[in-house]
């Protein structure tokens, strides 16, 4: 696969992330068509491997989602901004604390959108909680499976 197409389904991976953040964007499925996309094009063993993976983490992360508590967003004072900052906050833990990090990263980008919002720490640290116990879980659940699946195949192509 030449770069032109790496780049392409980089930013089809790219936007399956940030769809995730996005309220009715399938950026689950994105993330699934991009490393489909790829693996079409390489026909390698570790190509159809990672999809195979993959698509059965992204299932079971369907089906998890399923079973959590449907998502409360009224009344939190979610905003844009603070899926912005979860999703920023949980790529850059992804990065600094490979795989773990993302989840101390999106909990931390949600305090500190709400202590800018909010101004004291205990008035964000009970919003966070809040906005974790109503849609925070499914996000993070859904958004760390992508940022697996991103990150396995990035070090799929720096292997080829």
């Amino acid at each position: 696969m030449d770069l032109p197409q790496l780049l392409l389904v980089g930013l089809v991976l790219l936007l399956g992330v940030v769809g995730v953040l996005i309220p009715g964007v399938p950026g689950t499925w994105l993330v699934w068509a991009g490393l489909l996309w790829w693996a079409l094009h390489v026909h390698s063993t570790l190509a159809w491997s990672l999809l195979v993976a993959a698509t059965a983490l992204l299932l079971v992360v369907q089906v998890v989602k399923w079973l959590l508590p449907p998502r409360r967003v009224r009344g939190l004072g979610v905003t844009p901004r603070t899926a912005v900052f979860a999703g920023a906050g949980a790529v850059l833990g992804f990065v600094l604390v490979p795989v773990v990090g993302a989840v101390p990263g999106f909990v931390g980008g949600i305090y500190l959108c709400e202590r800018r919002r909010l101004g004291t720490h205990g008035e964000a640290r009970a919003s966070v909680r809040a906005v974790m116990r109503s849609v925070g879980t499914s996000v993070l659940v859904e958004l760390f499976a992508c940022l697996l699946v991103v990150g396995a195949w990035v070090g799929a192509v720096v292997a080829q």
